[in-house]
C-alpha cells in the first residue's frame, strides 16, 4: 500500500471515495449503503440480484433500474419470486423499467428457490464467509476484485444451488453489504460502515 490516496473532495467538502462522486445518485448510495451491513434475507436478496445483473453494465444503470427492480420481482421476497413461472419471465422481458436479460431474470428465480432450500438463513451462510478486519484501502488500486473469502462463498452458493454468482460477483456482494469495508482511508464515509467481527471459528477459507 502505498502513502498516496486516491480521495475526492464533494461539493461539500468532504472526502469520499472518488467513485462515489459521480453523480446525487452515487453520492446517496456511497455514503449511506454501500459498506454497510446487510443481515436480512430479503436485503441479500435484492442485493445478489442486483450484483448479478450489473454484471457487464455500470452500476449506475442498475441503481437507476432499482425502483423497476423492486416493483417486478415483488420487493425481493424469495417466496414470492421463487413462484414466477414462465408468463411471469415473459412478461419481465416486456418490462423496459428493468434490465431485459433472461438468463439474469431466471437465475433470480432459481437463486430464490434456492433461498428457500436453505436449511440456514441465507444471512448466516453469507455472513460466515466474512473476513477478519483489515486495514484500510488508501488507493483504489489497494482493493481487490477477489479475494479467498468471495471464491469459498461463491462455491458455497453454487453447491447451495445458486446462479450467477462467481467470486466477482460475490466479492462485490461482499463489499455492498458490509462484510468487508473497503471504503478508502480518510473517506467520509468509512467510519460510519461497521467493521464485520472476525471470521467465526471453525470456517476454514480455502486459499485458491
Amino acid at each position: 500500500m502505498t502513502g498516496l490516496s486516491d480521495l475526492a473532495a464533494g461539493v461539500d467538502g468532504r472526502s469520499r471515495c472518488p467513485w462515489g462522486l459521480s453523480t446525487p445518485l452515487y453520492v446517496e448510495y456511497h455514503d449511506t449503503e454501500w459498506g454497510r451491513p446487510v443481515r436480512d434475507t430479503v436485503g441479500l436478496f435484492e442485493r445478489m440480484t442486483l450484483e448479478a445483473f450489473q454484471s457487464g453494465l455500470s452500476w449506475l444503470t442498475i441503481l437507476r433500474k432499482r425502483p423497476a427492480f423492486r416493483a417486478a420481482f415483488a420487493g425481493f421476497d424469495p417466496a414470492a419470486v421463487a413462484a414466477f413461472g414462465a408468463g411471469t419471465v415473459e412478461a419481465l422481458l416486456l418490462d423496459a423499467g428493468i434490465v431485459r436479460n433472461r438468463r439474469k431474470i431466471e437465475a433470480t428465480i432459481a437463486n430464490a428457490r434456492a433461498v428457500l432450500a436453505l436449511t440456514e438463513p441465507l444471512e448466516e451462510l453469507v455472513w460466515s464467509f466474512a473476513p477478519p478486519p483489515r486495514p484500510a484501502p488508501a488507493r483504489l488500486a489497494d482493493v481487490p476484485a477477489v479475494t479467498a473469502e468471495s471464491k469459498a462463498l461463491a462455491k458455497a452458493l453454487r453447491g447451495h444451488g445458486f446462479v450467477f454468482v462467481g467470486p466477482t460477483t460475490a466479492y462485490a456482494l461482499m463489499q455492498a453489504c458490509g462484510l468487508v469495508n473497503d471504503h478508502l482511508a480518510g473517506c467520509a464515509a468509512r467510519d460510519a460502515a461497521v467493521e464485520p467481527a472476525a471470521q467465526p471459528a471453525g470456517l476454514t477459507v480455502p486459499a485458491g
